[in-house]
């Protein structure tokens, strides 16, 4: 499965996506207990491609989940010996419709080679475009959006039973509806394998940014139920789970209902996770400023299980862009919460998303970004110039910015935050820094690796009698070498947890 995500690791992560391998989100269901038994038909096999933000990765997941459970199907990472091709679209960046139909016309290729396979597309393009998907690509089989990932087994029946049955006049194989947050009940069990997973706890957005077209294309805020979202986090930890990275469009508006009928906001879901058995991390994307509460800040001085790293999107540095983006706050107020957070966690460190060349940015407000980027000193960022997104405000607004100077504006800004990488990076070796052991490093078969809390790469020496011992655990690890702008090497202090 591959995968089109911000990877904070890559040197180039701030310049665009990256692909890369997909993290181990989920794992289907093993074949000999599926509901299909090899001995009724071979198991099929489903390929996925998968675009776009934290999210849409969880989502594929699932996807992969379900197909597994109820049709026994397995993964496959060639996509020659697919049975299903599945494409989970992302409409974030310009031009997202065309780049999808641009990969459906490789697949038809596939698909005139073989004509059982079935091609289904999902995610945000499938919200927006709908039927037109199959009218453009009328060998598409099945149109689904990220609400309704969990009828993916009752669509790939539909498109079976309907194979010979022209596309316009097919029945039930579109589905990009918007059914509550639904989905979450008709999934199966979580199955993963190492040692972090992602738990969505919410669908959609309300905030409605001029820029963002997440709103229409994955509805209006909707959070699962505390309950639903403990049990799917204690079932992760059973099966040795030790990081949890809770996922949302606006995570930190979580606003769960409770068994008793009252909400559970998202600082009193972080005490709850933190008192699972198992659960040694907790992480959070993609919060809003608007949302970054201090009773969430206060919950870094009492839970030592969330780490040291926050990712808070501001987008830009300048009040006047802020407001035409319609963010809702200003500087000083982000400022302002980044300075409490510090008082209670100085070792924090910062990530954040920036657009760079909004339509009407001048050169005082790209300045105003700039310093603030300075100022705040942030670890890494997901910056990338504007793209304008049909249907959304800030596409009817005037831009007399030529692309070359949002060029270089962006290049600029990308070389202070480069800059503030490798600062830290750097500042690293001779401490000591929490990291969960995840695996024997490809390149290096002495050495274990995992992850610190502020996201870097931590690589350090084992010998093997100690494998067994540290796979999985929270180890300290005193920092000696800098690797890479995102790795660096030490040497095992002790195991923390």
């Amino acid at each position: 499965m591959s995968v089109t995500v911000f990877n904070p690791r890559l040197d180039d992560a701030n310049v665009t996506p990256t692909t890369a391998s997909a993290p181990t989100v989920a794992a289907l269901k093993d074949s000999s207990s599926a509901s299909m038994s090899a001995d009724q038909a071979p198991t099929k096999k489903v390929f996925v491609t998968t675009q776009g933000c934290q999210m849409n990765v969880y989502d594929s997941g699932k996807m992969l989940d379900v197909l597994g459970d109820s049709h026994g199907m397995e993964v496959t990472h060639n996509i020659d010996e697919a049975d299903v091709l599945l494409m989970n679209t992302c409409s974030i960046r310009e031009k997202a419709q065309e780049k999808v139909f641009s990969e459906l016309g490789r697949w038809r290729k596939l698909k005139e080679k073989r004509p059982d396979l079935v091609i289904g597309v999902g995610g945000c393009v499938a919200s927006q475009e709908g039927d037109n998907i199959q009218k453009r690509a009328p060998y598409v089989d099945m149109v689904f959006g990220p609400q309704t990932l969990h009828r993916l087994p009752e669509l790939y029946d539909q498109s079976n039973e309907q194979r010979n049955i022209a596309p316009k006049n097919r029945i039930g194989t579109i589905d990009v509806s918007f059914p509550s947050i639904e989905k979450f009940d008709f999934l199966p069990e979580p199955r993963v394998e190492g040692y972090k997973a992602f738990v969505s706890i919410m669908e959609g957005c309300s905030k409605y940014c001029s820029f963002c077209v997440v709103p229409y294309t994955r509805g209006e805020e909707l959070s699962r139920p505390l309950d639903d979202v403990l049990a799917e986090i204690d079932s992760l930890a059973e099966q040795g789970i030790r990081e949890i990275n809770l996922l949302g469009q606006n995570v930190n508006g979580y606003r769960g209902e409770k068994d008793d009928g009252s909400i559970c906001r998202f600082a009193e879901l972080l005490h709850y996770v933190s008192h699972v058995d198992g659960i040694e991390r907790i992480r959070y994307t993609t919060s809003h400023p608007l949302e970054f509460t201090d009773d969430i800040i206060d919950a870094y001085a009492k839970l030592p299980e969330l780490v040291s790293h926050l990712h808070l999107p501001v987008q830009s540095g300048s009040n006047s862009i802020l407001a035409a983006m319609k963010r809702n706050h200003t500087i000083d107020v982000y400022i302002n919460q980044i300075n409490k957070l510090k008082a209670i966690r100085p070792d924090i460190h910062l990530s954040s998303d920036f657009i760079i060349g909004f339509p009407g940015e001048t050169d005082e407000d790209f300045q105003d970004t700039l310093n603030l980027a300075k100022a705040l000193n942030f670890d890494h960022s997901y910056s990338f110039i504007y793209s304008k997104r049909p249907g959304t405000p800030a596409a009817e607004l005037p831009d007399n910015v030529s692309f070359a100077t949002k060029k270089a504006r962006l290049a600029e800004f990308q070389k202070v935050i480069v800059e503030s990488t490798l600062a830290k990076t750097h500042e690293m070796v001779g401490t000591t820094t929490r990291v969960l052991v995840e695996q024997v490093a490809d390149r290096h078969p002495d050495c274990l690796i995992g992850t610190a809390d502020n996201t870097r790469t931590v690589m350090f020496p084992y010998n093997e009698a100690q494998m067994n011992e540290l796979l999985g655990k929270i180890v300290s690890v005193r920092v000696t070498d800098f690797v890479s702008p995102h790795m660096v090497k030490g040497e095992l202090v002790e195991v923390l947890a």
